[in-house]
């Protein structure tokens, strides 16, 4: 309850009233936000897709899709990403059973595969930056950079944010903030999948098909 003030436009006296406050759910302010937040990330991912769309085509008669890309390589790194989705949701069911050392272990395994993806994303960046095939090249390179490695960067910090759960929730356990957390980086790490099955289509596999 609250105590309000108003004045009566008749006698011009105040009139004092109670306002009833509208409970809110614990936690509930932090998906809101952080919903907010994925959907400002959506409209980033959107500009760098129609950015890319533009100029994927300028190659400044430089190399061209075929000619960087190597689909079983990013495949495998595809793959990667999908199965720590899986291991992640894994992490989530063991939450749901209070089972602490099992959600870390799914964790654990999400993280290596995270890892694995950001280790062969390098190792193809790297390749291409040795074979002259670096952003300055062609807006078609500066394009695939930015959208791709702009994805990179997000699994990195998802990767951060994994292992700083890990540290928070054997400290402390599935207390309901570290739950909270957990679901608030499920949202993000899934959302990252799908991102890259994005770009993955469009990008690489389109890519080589024109």
């Amino acid at each position: 309850m609250a105590n309000s003030v108003s004045a009566d436009p008749a006698t011009d006296r105040p009139v004092f009233y109670e306002v009833e406050e509208h409970e809110h759910a614990e936690g509930s302010s932090t998906m809101l936000g952080f919903w907010i937040y994925l959907m400002s990330d959506c409209l980033i991912f959107a500009v760098l897709f129609a950015t890319y769309a533009v100029l994927g085509g300028s190659y400044a008669a430089g190399p061209g899709p075929k000619d960087v890309f190597e689909l079983p390589l990013v495949a495998v790194n595809t793959s990667l990403l999908l199965l720590s989705s899986i291991t992640y949701g894994f992490a989530m069911l063991e939450m749901e059973k209070d089972r602490r050392n099992m959600v870390l272990l799914w964790l654990a395994i999400t993280g290596l595969f995270g890892l694995g993806f950001l280790g062969i994303e390098i190792h193809e960046f790297t390749g291409l930056v040795a074979e002259g095939a670096d952003p300055r090249r062609s807006a078609f390179l500066s394009a695939f950079f930015t959208l791709v490695g702009t994805h990179g960067l997000h699994v990195t910090f998802g990767t951060i944010w994994l292992v700083t759960l890990m540290v928070q929730v054997s400290q402390k356990g599935l207390v309901l903030a570290n739950r909270r957390r957990l679901m608030c980086l499920s949202l993000f790490w899934h959302f990252l999948d799908v991102i890259w099955i994005g770009v993955f289509t469009f990008v690489y596999l389109l890519g080589v098909l024109r």
